[in-house]
């Protein structure tokens, strides 16, 4: 079977630092996230985890580091080039962020209408709408508002909206938060075919034990601002170190 790490990696941060004033949030942090690969990122409240993402899609500057995606240094990008990789990076928000006045058909039609230099105009996006919904086992939710959806179907949809703009990375921030254990475990599943369908390459933030468990191909634990321990859900969770212990328990 080959490693992930036998890949190249898609995305490469080499010392990322960050600050808001005296609160250094990233202190050196290094991670590469390789081809085909789940990579889960676990840490504390307020360690540093959305902050990393955030300079990774450019949305933060860092105070320096280096960060490169896809072979281009964030950086160094125009705007308009940092809009075009965006297109390659699909971003599951925690709360699903749909929009509420627009239809289940609206909301996937959006990134489409959005993102024309990808695809071009696309005259009918039904094909592409349904496609996407297939994905996501829910063809039949297409007419209906996000008021008439159950969370697990919500967190769905906007992981079909993602999967709409055919991206080659996605970053997941809490995807099972706040859903019950059955629908977790339906979303878990769903991202694993998802990948396995697709050959993404996946950054997962959780504090979701039980998520890493059985989605990691990889895991970094994000403590003392710095990339404090990597390895495999196996490796890590048998570690003696009572920093990496303490989130097992």
């Amino acid at each position: 079977m080959v490693s992930p790490m036998d890949k190249k990696p898609i995305i490469e941060i080499k010392n990322l630092r960050k600050s808001f004033g005296d609160n250094h949030v990233l202190e050196g942090f290094n991670m590469n996230l390789y081809e085909g690969e789940n990579l889960v990122i676990m840490g504390k409240s307020g360690s540093g985890k959305s902050v990393m993402i955030k300079c990774l899609i450019g949305l933060e500057e860092p105070d320096s580091g280096t960060i490169m995606v896809m072979g281009k240094n964030i950086n160094q990008l125009e705007q308009w080039e940092l809009d075009e990789l965006r297109t390659e990076i699909g971003f599951l928000f925690q709360g699903s962020a749909l929009y509420d006045s627009m239809s289940v058909r609206e909301n996937l039609e959006f990134p489409l209408r959005r993102h024309t230099k990808k695809f071009g105009i696309i005259e009918d996006t039904t094909p592409l709408v349904m496609e996407a919904l297939e994905n996501v086992g829910l063809t039949h939710a297409i007419d209906l508002m996000p008021s008439e959806l159950s969370g697990g179907m919500k967190r769905r949809i906007a992981l079909a909206r993602t999967l709409i703009l055919q991206p080659k990375i996605i970053l997941y921030d809490e995807p099972t938060t706040g859903l019950d254990p059955i629908t977790s475990k339906e979303i878990i599943l769903l991202m694993m075919s998802i990948q396995k369908k697709y050959n993404t390459s996946s950054i997962i933030i959780t504090h979701d034990v039980d998520c890493a468990r059985v989605i990691a191909n990889r895991m970094i634990l994000l403590i003392d601002n710095i990339n404090y321990a990597e390895g495999t859900f196996e490796q890590l969770s048998t570690s003696e170190d009572p920093k990496i212990k303490a989130f097992f328990k």
